[in-house]
């Protein structure tokens, strides 16, 4: 698996978020510690990831998905018995870091995507792995719908025109009666400085589009309920001690001008 990356276009972004938890399980494992991930660095096909980024970029992708760990957790404490899909699942490793066996886990992603997914991650007892595109919603007939439902769509919906994804919210709404979504975004100016990193990287094929300046209007828009918006660096600034001066301030600052967001939203 160390070898050129022969995934094209968006779907060779899923490197960027792995290598990002290996650096923070590495220098931060106070804050973020992520087993899975660290058993996998020699899987990373060989390219620029580790050359051109940041730590700022590396703490992003890490304190979103501790933000939506600590959301997954919690909506699993309340309803025990649930469901957990993962949209646009990539080589996310939460499932792991979780650890729960009362949730039924989905993972959801395109099939060379999924086929990559099997060959490194395998598959839990409680996990089923669906190959296909999220937006057909084809994977709801996998889901048992009657159960507390929580969707998670992490560092995917950004590659995407707002009008696909308020019909797609629109359409899960009408199909999963208890569910609830989780997705991360940008402002507008956030996504200006997205779309500068992951170019910077080596992929000039995964432009990103999708931003929310008001989460209370976008929730209005998608007729569903807004439950939270987060900033992703609170925590992270609190524990993890050695982070560069440099880091902190575009940490800080990305949490006062709003330029990341957990958003939360109930059906």
């Amino acid at each position: 698996m160390n070898e050129k990356n022969i995934l094209k276009g968006v779907e060779d972004t899923l490197y960027i978020p792995l290598t990002a938890r290996i650096y923070a399980s590495k220098k931060f494992p106070e804050f973020f510690y992520d087993k899975r991930a660290l058993s996998l660095e020699e899987c990373i096909p060989i390219n620029d990831i580790k050359e051109n980024t940041t730590e700022y970029f590396h703490m992003a992708s890490v304190c979103r998905q501790y933000t939506i760990d600590k959301k997954i957790k919690k909506f699993i404490e309340i309803h025990n018995l649930c469901n957990v899909v993962f949209l646009g699942a990539g080589l996310e490793t939460a499932f792991s870091r979780v650890g729960s066996t009362k949730a039924n886990f989905y993972e959801i992603d395109l099939p060379n995507v999924i086929e990559v997914r099997k060959k490194v991650l395998g598959c839990a007892e409680n996990e089923t792995l669906f190959s296909g595109d999220m937006f057909t919603l084809d994977w709801i007939k996998e889901v048992d719908v009657s159960l507390p439902t929580m969707i998670v769509v992490s560092g995917v919906y950004q590659y995407f025109r707002e009008e696909k994804i308020i019909s797609m919210i629109q359409q899960m709404k009408d199909s999963i009666p208890k569910g609830e979504l989780v997705f991360d975004a940008t402002n507008s100016t956030g996504l200006k400085l997205a779309n500068k990193y992951v170019k910077k990287t080596g992929n000039t094929d995964a432009q990103m589009y999708f931003s929310v300046d008001n989460p209370t209007e976008f929730a209005n828009r998608t007729h569903t309920e807004l439950i939270s918006v987060d900033g992703f660096f609170k925590d992270a600034l609190k524990t993890c001690k050695n982070l560069k001066l440099t880091t902190k301030i575009y940490m800080y600052f990305a949490d006062k001008l709003n330029r990341t967001l957990i958003v939360h939203l109930k059906f």
